[in-house]
């Protein structure tokens, strides 16, 4: 019999014990691969019984599922100007559906985004080419509160998360401005 955890842990029973529960997946050293025991494992080493031990399975999901931008097709291109506060300009290319957080986020350029696109914060402000604001369905109420947080807010202010591209938007230039306000609790504590 084993004195210590480790010992059992290591041991020969330890690991018939896991590979009769977790049969299809490969045991090395004592290392269940593919999926991992929980600390809920119980083991009572005077009586010489093994509790089953408790399995979750890792989750994990296709690296081209990640992220929120489509890749455009061929000819359907729809090019979007991102001009930064130094007057940088960032010419990409996007798909219809998606939107301006996103885009901007896939191509690296400077925005935030602190609420994750739920509409939450001003951080995914831009200001508009006053030649494309009209073609862009009218802000709702959720919206308009969170442009009145914005830094720099102007008459084309949107806010990036927002704003979903279509064919009538190829071309649009947008400015940033050159901060955000990301308001949180800790701002409005005493110190």
């Amino acid at each position: 019999m084993c004195n210590t955890m480790t010992e059992y842990a290591t041991s020969r029973l330890f690991r018939q014990a896991i590979a009769r529960t977790c049969r299809g997946f490969t045991i090395s050293a004592g290392i269940i691969h593919r999926q991992h025991v929980l600390p809920s494992l119980i083991l009572r080493l005077n009586d010489s019984t093994i509790a089953r031990p408790q399995l979750r399975p890792f989750s994990n999901s296709f690296v081209q599922l990640h992220g929120h931008v489509h890749e455009p097709a061929p000819g359907e291109e729809i090019h979007v100007t991102f001009i930064s506060p130094n007057g940088e300009k960032i010419e990409v290319e996007a798909a219809e559906g998606d939107n301006l957080l996103d885009i901007a986020q896939a191509h690296d350029v400077e925005m935030e985004g602190a609420c994750g696109g739920s509409c939450a914060c001003s951080t995914c402000h831009v200001i508009v080419d006053p030649d494309y604001y009209d073609l862009i369905p009218e802000p709702d109420d959720d919206e308009n509160d969170m442009l009145d947080l914005a830094f720099g807010l102007t008459e084309t202010s949107r806010l990036g998360c927002q704003v979903k591209l279509t064919k009538d938007l190829d071309g649009i230039k947008l400015g940033l401005p050159s901060m955000t306000r990301n308001l949180q609790a800790k701002d409005f504590s005493k110190r």
